[in-house]
This record gives C-alpha cells, sequence and structure tokens, in this order.
C-alpha cells in the first residue's frame, strides 16, 4: 500500500501529472492536483516548475497530513486517480546505415571498444570523436555503432545537431523528446521543461543497454543534457574539435595514410581504374590530403589530370567540391549554387523549383545531378542537403559568379515557397480559427485527406519553415515573417512542436514589433511565442508576452484580440494553480467580447469564444472548492457546445464536471458524466482523454 504521507510518493504522483501537461486532459488533471493541494495547505499554493519546487510542495503536503490525517483520504481519493509513470518499451534503432567501404580507424576503435569494456564506476560512458570536416568522424561513429550492434540490445538513438554554428544548433530539448518518443514513451509521460526532460530520458535509459551518438555536436552545453551515468549506455559525440566541459574520453581522428587512402580508392574505383590512374595517383592522394570524403569525391575524376583550381585555404574537402562543381553541366552548377545561398536542413524539388524558376521535375533531375556529383548529402526523411564545407564553397561560388542580389531573389523565392505551403497545411490542419495573414484569404487549404494528415505535412517541414523565417528576416521581409510564424500554429500548439518553434516565434515578435507597433499582428505575434513559453514552463516570460500582447491588441482597437491574449493569461493562471486570478481574468475577456462589432475579424468565433470562457470559469471555480459555481458555468458552456454541434468541446466540458463532481466528493454524480464523456470523446480518437476518464471511473467505483 502506498504510504500516502510520503514525501517520495506525493512528489512522484506531481511529477507523473506534471509531465502529461501538454495535453488537454493532463492540464485538466495538473489544475485538478492544484485544487486538492489547495484544499490540504489551506491557502494557496503555487504551482512547481522543476524537481525541486515539486519536492518543496510534497513536503508541505505530507506535513499537513501528518498534522490532520482525515485530510489524507482527500489526496489519497486524488492519487488514485493519477497513473504511474509508464516506461517505454520499445527498442529504437535509429543508427543511420554505415558506408560500404571503411578503411583503417583501428586505434579510435580500440579506444572506443576499451572504453565500452570498462567496469562502471558511476561515470558516464562517453567517447568524444573529433576531427576536421570531412575527415570521417561520423562514418566512424556509425561503423563502429554498427559493428558493435549486438551489445546494445535495447536500442540505438542517433540525431544530427548540425552544430556547424551556433545559429544551426538544434535545441536538446527537441531532440530529448523525440527520443522520448522513439523510446515509448507516450506524449502523456514526457515533461515541459529542459530539467525534467533531461530526468526522465535518464530515468529511461537506466536499465538498459542501449547506443546514444550526438553528431555534429557544436558545444558541451548542447551533449550535457543527454548524458547519463547508466553502466549499460554508452555515449558516441561527434565533434570538430575538443569540447570544453565535456568530460569525455578523446579520440582524434586524423587524415588517413596514403596506404589507407589509396586502398579506400580502389575499394571505391576497382583496381583497373586505381591501375590506369598510376600516373596522377600521387596528386590525388595529395590533393585529398587523407580525407574520405575527398577521397569518394575524386572517384568520377580518377584518371583525369588534376587541375589547378582557385585557392582552397589547403582544405580537402572544398578541393573536393571545387574538382567536382568544375564537372557539372551549367544547368546542375546553377542548382548547386543558388540552393546553397542559406544553411536549409533539407532540400526538396517543390522550394527548389521555386528557387531556381523551373519545373519541380526539371528540379528533381537537377538535384540528382548534383547528389550523383558528391555535392548533395540524401536524408533520411527524404530530400537533400549539403556538408557544411560544401554549401560553404557553393555559397561562395554563388556570390562571385551570380551575385548577392541574384543570390538573394533565389532565397526569397523559396522563402515563399514555404509560406504558400505552410498557410495551405495550417489551413487544413486547423480550418476553425482566424487569422490575420494575407496569404489566409487567397490561398486554399492544402490537399490532404483530413487533419491529421495536413498537421502530419505542417510537422514535416516546420525545421524548413523555420529557416524560412530566419531566411526572411535577414533578407528584411518582416511581413513574411510574421505571416510565416503565424501559419506554425497548428504545428505549435496542435503538436506541441514549441521547442523547434520558438526561434522562429522571438524573430517573429521583433518583426511585428517593427513593422506593425500597437497592432493586432504584434498581438498575434506576443500570444504565440507567450504560449510557447508557457509550455516550456518558462512562466514569468510568458506573462510578459501577454500582457505585452494585450497592450498591442487594446491600442489596434481589437477587441477579439486583446480578450485572446487576456483569456491566454488566465489559462497560464490555472497552469500556475493561482485559481483566483484565472478566474478574475477570463471574467475581464468575456467583457472584452461585448466590444467586438459585428464586421470586426474574429467577430463570427465570439460566441463559440463566450462558451469557452465560461469553461475555463468552471475550471478556475473548481480549482478554489466552488463546486455550485463551477457546476452552473461548466453546465452553460455544454448547452452551447451540444445546441451547436461541437462535438469536441462538449467531451471537454463533460470531463470537467466529472472531474469536479469527483473533487466534491459525488461520485454518484462523476459516473454518468464520465460514462458520456468517454463515449463523446471515443469516436474522435482522443486516446489520452479517455485513458484519464478511464482510470478516473476506475477511482470513483473503488471510492
Amino acid at each position: 500500500m502506498v504510504d500516502v504521507m510520503s514525501v517520495t510518493a506525493i512528489s512522484t504522483v506531481l511529477g507523473a501529472v506534471g509531465s502529461s501537461v501538454a495535453n488537454e486532459a493532463g492540464r485538466a488533471v495538473w489544475e485538478s492536483a492544484g485544487s486538492v493541494v489547495r484544499r490540504i495547505a489551506g491557502r494557496e499554493v503555487p504551482a512547481p516548475r522543476d524537481a525541486d519546487e515539486r519536492a518543496d510542495v510534497a513536503r508541505l503536503v505530507a506535513d499537513r497530513l501528518r498534522q490532520d490525517p482525515a485530510l489524507a483520504g482527500v489526496w489519497a481519493r486524488f492519487a488514485r486517480s493519477v497513473p504511474e509513470p509508464r516506461p517505454g518499451l520499445a527498442e529504437p534503432d535509429l543508427l543511420p546505415a554505415a558506408t560500404r567501404f571503411f578503411s583503417d580507424r583501428q586505434d579510435p576503435m580500440r579506444v572506443m571498444d576499451r572504453e565500452l569494456g570498462r567496469r562502471a564506476d558511476g561515470t558516464p560512458r562517453i567517447v568524444l570523436l573529433y576531427g576536421p570536416e570531412g575527415i570521417g568522424t561520423s562514418e566512424l561513429a556509425v561503423h563502429w555503432g554498427q559493428l558493435t550492434a549486438l551489445k546494445f540490445p535495447h536500442g540505438r538513438l542517433y540525431a544530427d545537431l548540425r552544430g556547424g554554428s551556433a545559429g544551426e544548433a538544434v535545441d536538446p530539448a527537441s531532440v530529448l523528446r523525440r527520443f522520448l518518443r522513439k523510446l515509448g514513451v507516450g506524449d502523456d509521460g514526457i515533461p515541459p521543461g529542459r530539467a525534467d526532460l533531461a530526468e526522465r530520458f535518464r530515468a529511461e535509459v537506466a536499465g538498459r543497454r542501449l547506443l546514444v551518438v550526438l553528431d555534429h555536436v557544436h558545444s558541451a552545453a548542447q551533449a550535457l543534457p543527454f548524458l547519463t551515468s547508466a553502466p549499460g549506455v554508452f555515449t558516441v559525440v561527434v565533434a570538430r574539435r575538443p569540447l570544453t566541459g565535456l568530460d569525455a574520453v578523446p579520440v582524434p581522428v586524423g587524415p588517413l595514410t596514403d596506404r589507407d587512402a589509396k586502398r579506400l580508392l580502389t575499394d571505391l574505383a576497382g583496381r583497373p581504374a586505381v591501375a590506369a590512374a598510376k600516373a596522377a595517383l600521387p596528386s590525388v592522394l595529395a590533393r585529398c590530403g587523407g580525407s574520405p570524403y575527398a577521397l569518394r569525391a575524386a572517384v568520377p575524376r580518377l584518371a583525369d589530370p588534376v587541375r589547378p583550381t582557385a585557392a582552397v585555404d589547403g582544405d580537402p574537402v572544398r578541393a573536393a567540391a571545387e574538382d567536382a562543381y568544375r564537372a557539372l553541366a551549367p544547368d546542375a552548377a546553377r542548382c548547386y549554387r543558388l540552393l546553397a545561398c542559406r544553411p536549409w536542413p533539407r532540400i526538396t524539388a517543390g522550394p527548389a523549383a521555386a528557387a531556381l524558376g523551373v519545373p519541380a521535375a526539371e528540379a528533381d533531375r537537377l538535384l540528382a545531378a548534383v547528389a550523383g556529383a558528391g555535392l548533395l548529402e540524401a536524408v533520411a526523411a527524404g530530400g537533400h542537403r549539403y556538408r557544411p564545407a560544401v554549401r560553404r564553397h557553393a555559397e561562395l561560388a554563388a556570390v562571385r559568379q551570380d551575385g548577392v542580389a541574384v543570390c538573394a531573389a533565389a532565397a526569397g523565392r523559396m522563402v515563399a515557397w514555404y509560406l504558400e505551403f505552410a498557410v495551405a497545411a495550417d489551413r487544413a490542419a486547423h480550418p476553425d480559427r482566424w487569422w490575420l495573414g494575407p496569404r489566409y484569404a487567397s490561398v486554399a487549404p492544402g490537399p490532404y485527406a483530413g487533419q491529421s494528415e495536413a498537421l502530419a505535412a505542417a510537422v514535416s517541414e516546420v525545421d524548413c519553415v523555420v529557416e524560412a523565417v530566419r531566411t526572411a528576416d535577414e533578407l528584411g521581409d518582416r511581413d513574411t515573417v510574421w505571416q510565416l510564424c503565424e501559419a506554425l500554429y497548428a504545428a505549435q500548439l496542435r503538436a506541441g512542436r514549441h521547442d523547434e518553434v520558438l526561434p522562429a516565434l522571438r524573430i517573429g515578435v521583433r518583426a511585428a514589433d517593427a513593422v506593425a507597433p500597437g497592432t493586432e499582428i504584434a498581438g498575434r505575434m506576443h500570444t504565440q511565442l507567450a504560449m510557447a513559453l508557457t509550455e516550456r514552463a518558462e512562466w514569468d516570460a510568458a506573462e510578459s508576452e501577454l500582457r505585452a500582447a494585450a497592450r498591442a491588441e487594446r491600442r489596434a482597437g481589437h477587441a477579439r484580440g486583446q480578450a485572446t491574449a487576456v483569456e491566454t493569461l488566465g489559462l497560464l493562471r490555472l497552469r500556475q494553480w493561482r485559481f483566483a486570478e484565472a478566474y478574475d481574468l477570463f471574467g475581464e475577456a468575456y467583457g472584452l467580447l461585448d466590444g467586438v462589432r459585428d464586421a470586426a475579424r474574429g467577430a463570427a468565433d465570439a460566441p463559440r469564444a463566450r462558451a469557452l470562457l465560461e469553461r475555463h470559469r468552471g475550471r478556475a471555480l473548481s480549482g478554489l472548492g466552488r463546486w455550485a459555481q463551477g457546476r452552473e458555468r461548466a453546465g452553460v458552456a455544454l448547452a452551447f457546445f451540444r445546441e451547436h454541434g461541437d462535438v469536441y468541446n462538449t467531451g471537454r466540458t463533460l470531463s470537467d464536471l466529472a472531474r469536479l463532481e469527483w473533487q466534491a466528493g459525488r461520485p454518484d454524480a462523476a459516473l454518468p458524466l464520465i460514462d458520456e464523456a468517454v463515449g463523446v470523446l471515443t469516436p474522435l480518437r482522443a486516446t489520452f482523454h479517455v485513458e484519464r476518464l478511464r482510470l478516473l471511473r476506475e477511482a470513483v467505483v473503488s471510492a
């Protein structure tokens, strides 16, 4: 039997509830936790944001339970409705395929083998492979990982952190979320805060024999959240240089010897081709400098005399890129140059066609030609990308041959393609909201089978749309910046990609404040940024953005937008367990809606917005323990949603009422509401909602 007075047990329950706040049903349980804590403490208790604050709240609750054992039943009843954290059961294999031909590297692999076989002593098993670009550090990590696959029966994780520059580096939080999903953890078990994400990752891998490969790491700070002392976890960090602050076994990776370089050339090109190029071979080997990338790129031109090229600063990768570039047909060479003007995470035929001004089929052919020359790499998710050094070579060639204006125009056309795509996908994924961007009025929803398919498409291109935001910002096209950010709404809110879109939203706020200060555009951007910050538990920053949003909307005379900003601040207060303030804010937002004129933007949505505010007020009253008033407010919302056929919000409001009755000590009233909510939400495939309701039902029945 669980000791309800145990600080550890109480903290565990709070942690389990806090992990699920990314989901609507999870947020409802979190609010219930706040209401219960308030009832036990006899006062308002700020919601905890991390493990230390959870421990403080747990100690407070435990002390009160010891002082008044009658309250133990209140906590025990709530705790029974909270599921225990479920470990993931998946055994992911994210490691890319190894290259077919691999030469030498026996010494680095022996160091890795030695660290893997080291006796566990509580320190992480971690190696740092480092060397200049094109020297084969990534290939070595993957090759060793494939050779040792049987030593990692519980999975192999891989992430490219794109550490070529600080501006391109991936946020570790987004990678931790991806890893947890791949390990089998549901969204209801993935916490919002960075520290909690790292803690959950360490807990998830603690009992596994697992390989983690972090490729193209820019700094120690990027790698630290992934490190664990679990004896079965082996971490390989790949970087271009030693990383200060990372306690890892350093494994420098240098150039191949001439002997091994010749062996690799022979494997790649065949003995007859190498023999035929015998006279040129010394020059080829010297030019390639022991770089596996340069050697692979040299194979198609092995028999050609080595021609002097533009200065490459002794860099074999850039020398190889120059040789391959000179051999391209003019149209493929132009493709190679113009698509390199920005560090796109992935290049596909659609945006490439826009940049080049050619049909998509022609762009696909040109991409294949450039990739065939070794100047583009295939991406697992589809499309191609440049190696950083190759992209720099192509970008310099573009500036020299095409000029800055042509490069900027090509990048601008690519941005325009992503705006069109993002608006179409967002409209189809979230058709029931109002928008500001002018493209929403002229772009039809994308050709998707339904909202889920549209949302999946939007999510698949989030990283490229974020880069489009950066590009538009550098081009000085601030109007496009905020429109792109608005089009990220569905991916952000409905798919929970808050970490990925956050850099774009920060740019969007700056752009909107510059081109449209004190307008509904600025209000929308500040509100959208606040939503992302809220989900990351950065509550103070979120509040600051929401107050800025409300000021901008008020100055613009846009009552509908101001109401949204105030409502969102109220939802933040619910997250913080500040229920009285939340109730007042929802009332303020309700009053603002009275100022929405019939012809105003968002006016058609005002009746539904009022019903949602009534629902929110019911939630706040429930948090305050004012059951009768909360029941009344929720009942008004429920009647509206039923009358207007809003099935999803009907199910959500029924869930609210069920929890209210449960907290009020009326299990007989809660049961029919639970059953009705399950019946409404099950056809909508609201799996997480339904699971939470069934767990609540079990708790009610067993009470």
